[in-house]
């Protein structure tokens, strides 16, 4: 995922509800919003959110923010749609 200074991806409505979403921070700065609780993000940051978690990841810093995102079990289809709720 990459987001543009001072953009941010979700709102504090989003949420994914069959998967939990890990996020790497490749390089930037942000600040994640997860169940209402700020976390800092710099490069090396790895924070788990868990599936049904609200959560907005906002770029804080002058550069892009670059993230590797990993959803267990997938989230999202090739072209980008999100997938129906999965069997845990």
């Amino acid at each position: 995922m990459v987001i543009a200074p001072g953009e941010a991806e979700g709102d504090e409505r989003n949420r994914h509800r069959g998967a939990d979403q890990w996020l790497f921070v490749v390089a930037g700065r942000g600040d994640a919003l997860v169940n209402k609780r700020h976390y800092k993000l710099v490069p090396g940051s790895l924070i788990l959110i868990e599936h049904g978690e609200r959560h907005e990841i906002k770029n804080t810093g002058r550069a892009l923010l670059r993230t590797l995102n990993f959803y267990v079990p997938p989230a999202y289809t090739k072209a980008g749609d999100e997938l129906p709720r999965g069997r845990k």
